[in-house]
């Protein structure tokens, strides 16, 4: 129902007033078995066709205008097919725009009284007949076109914002997962720093007092900081104790490599072929986008596996070039041609992710598969 929303746009209710407008004039000058209308038929119509472009952003004075023309023209004419339309045309604008419900029913009520009023002084015997007429045709049908239209509207809005708020949320959730991972990786640095200067207070034979009183110094500031990261990740974990994968992992870049190899062979355990071409290299990059690589990884794939089957061939290449890591995860979209990936919040995590280190995530699909990949840059001195 999208298009039924672009089609009723409030910015194009000029050009729906023109269309109406065009059909009337063919009407007039086509539809109505050779006869030509008379000079006050061209003149009421003229009037209810200027009137709707010339009102159409105030819908209220509009039907208003319509209404009273079609008075004129059941006093005046025999075929009133044109205000007829113009002022059941208007009503449907009204229950499209009107931001009060009374001023809706007020306006379908009005319509209805005119018609009603008119089949009692024009066919006082036929009332019944006509009422029911009225109640289906220029009021029943108009009225019920613009309150599905509108609820159409306004249920697109609402899921608009409903997916805005999931993404904020889902946004939110992965940069809570990279604080943690951070200060976990920052935490692991400071322990290994503290432990060094521990030691080597001890084992330097000969020490200065003063060199001495120093390294006391680096090794309680230190001691001081680890204890205040330890409270923090402690704040940060997911809630009731449940402390998840991402939160835990703090990888030295030279383990990255395996670590990779780890996450393809869990892949492949689940059935996908997983063709990995990593380089060697990316063992040295630091550990902050060496964790985004490896998770970046672990989402794709899973990924891969939900999407396109267990049956699927996907293809991992990461590379590192003068710094910057290059990372890319592809697959043939699997037997069961699954299409494009959606419904979860994988790929707004992995934008997240991907943007916090200075990247930009492309994510869309390639051949009969999909495709994501990025370049971390080169992490600034």
């Amino acid at each position: 129902m999208g298009w039924v929303v672009r089609l009723f746009d409030r910015r194009d209710a000029w050009a729906r007033m023109v269309l109406l407008d065009l059909s009337g004039v063919s009407y007039l000058v086509f539809g109505r078995d050779g006869a030509h209308p008379v000079a006050a038929q061209w003149l009421l119509a003229v009037a209810a066709f200027v009137a709707a472009i010339a009102l159409c952003r105030w819908p209220v004075v509009n039907f208003l205008t319509q209404v009273a023309l079609l008075c004129v023209a059941v006093c005046v004419l025999d075929d009133t097919t044109i205000n007829q339309v113009g002022s059941s045309w208007a009503l449907a604008e009204v229950a499209l725009w009107s931001r009060r419900p009374r001023t809706i029913w007020l306006s379908a009520g009005l319509l209805f009284a005119v018609y009603l009023g008119f089949a009692v002084v024009l066919s006082p015997g036929s009332v019944g007949r006509e009422l029911f007429g009225v109640i289906v045709l220029p009021v029943g049908l108009p009225l019920l076109l613009g309150l599905v239209i509108r609820t159409t509207r306004e249920l697109g809005v609402q899921a608009e914002l409903r997916a805005a708020s999931e993404s904020r949320a889902a946004r939110a959730d992965e940069r809570g997962a990279i604080a943690r991972e951070l200060h976990d990786v920052v935490a692991h640095h400071v322990a290994s720093m503290v432990l060094r200067v521990g030691v080597a207070r001890h084992v330097i034979p000969g020490l200065d007092p003063r060199v001495a009183e120093v390294l006391d110094d680096v090794h309680g500031t230190g001691t001081t900081a680890l204890a205040d990261l330890r409270r923090l990740v402690e704040v940060l974990r997911a809630p009731g104790g449940v402390e998840s994968d991402a939160a835990l992992t703090a990888i030295e870049p030279g383990a990255l490599p395996a670590a990779l190899g780890a996450a393809v062979d869990t892949a492949r355990r689940t059935g996908l072929t997983v063709e990995a071409d990593i380089d060697e290299a990316v063992g040295g990059v630091d550990a902050v986008r060496g964790l985004a690589v490896l998770r970046l990884t672990q989402e794709a794939l899973t990924n891969v596996a939900k999407h396109a089957g267990p049956a699927a061939r996907a293809r991992v290449r990461i590379a590192v070039q003068d710094g910057a890591v290059s990372w890319e995860v592809a697959d043939d979209g699997g037997p069961a041609q699954h299409g494009t990936p959606g419904g979860g919040h994988g790929l707004i995590g992995m934008r997240e992710r991907v943007e916090v280190l200075g990247g930009k995530l492309t994510a869309g699909p390639s051949g009969a598969g999909w495709r994501v990949g990025t370049v971390l840059p080169k992490a600034a001195a």
